[in-house]
């Protein structure tokens, strides 16, 4: 991973909100797939917009991406591309939904970049940096309780119901929960806002771009076992601000 590779991410960043803002509280196409998740034309011409640009400069590479699928995914680097994060809260005119970018290095994400386009946010982590949060460094709130923890996490229906049970044992023990946000919740970890957001059920897009942004800022990314996440994670996600919550939240959810 180089500086090129950041300025790239950003540019990739770029491509998509320009390709997402006409769509915006605007009439759109939109369809439901297969694991019943929607999908609009948006999403579409986002990872679109960025395919075309890494054909262009990094023809070698690797993709996956959330629409348009996986391209030669066994090299040593591959670009990770979800357009639209939170697809229902676009479709609803709702600015917390983002463009996910990381990029893999051995099935290991060393850059990412959380970008919400419409209001203008942008968190980019890279392995051994600073995270920075449109072009200042941010960081982590010191928060070793989780009793004194604000929670995060997107709805009650993303969990299975066994997930679900789980996830509310935490809720119980934190400060407080907030529902929605999809992944603005990580940006908003790293930044200090949150102290930690609990999911499940996620594909490598959802969570790839996360873990550089949340861990460059101070925080911790794990599964719900705590292990570190990578390509083969099931999709069961931890992030804390204070690493020192992992611990409690992997008990609780054992």
């Amino acid at each position: 991973m180089t500086e090129d590779d950041i300025a790239l991410a950003e540019r990739l960043a770029d491509a998509a909100g320009a390709a997402i803002r006409p769509f915006f509280r605007a009439r759109f196409e939109r369809e439901t797939k297969a694991d019943r998740s929607p999908v609009t034309e948006a999403d579409r011409a986002s990872e679109s917009a960025m395919r075309a640009i890494l054909a262009a400069e990094r023809p070698g590479d690797g993709i996956i991406g959330e629409e348009y699928g996986r391209e030669r995914e066994d090299v040593h680097r591959v670009w990770v591309l979800d357009p639209i994060d939170g697809t229902r809260a676009f479709i609803a005119g709702r600015p917390l939904f983002g463009t996910l970018i990381a990029l893999m290095e051995d099935g290991v994400p060393v850059l990412g970049v959380i970008d919400q386009p419409i209001i203008g946010d942008r968190w980019v982590g890279a392995a051994g940096r600073a995270t920075l949060f449109n072009g200042v460094p941010t960081h982590v709130r010191k928060c070793p309780a989780l009793s004194d923890a604000h929670l995060g996490t997107t709805s009650p229906a993303a969990f299975p119901a066994d997930d679900l049970t789980k996830f509310q044992r935490i809720g119980a023990a934190a400060r407080d929960t907030l529902w929605g946000g999809d992944c603005h919740n990580y940006g908003l970890v790293a930044s200090g806002h949150l102290d930690a957001v609990i999911e499940s059920g996620l594909k490598i897009y959802d969570f790839a771009a996360l873990i550089p942004v949340v861990e460059g800022a101070g925080g911790k990314m794990t599964d719900w076992q705590g292990h570190p996440l990578d390509v083969e994670s099931p999709g069961q996600v931890i992030a804390a601000g204070d690493p020192a919550l992992i611990d409690q939240i992997v008990a609780l959810l054992s």
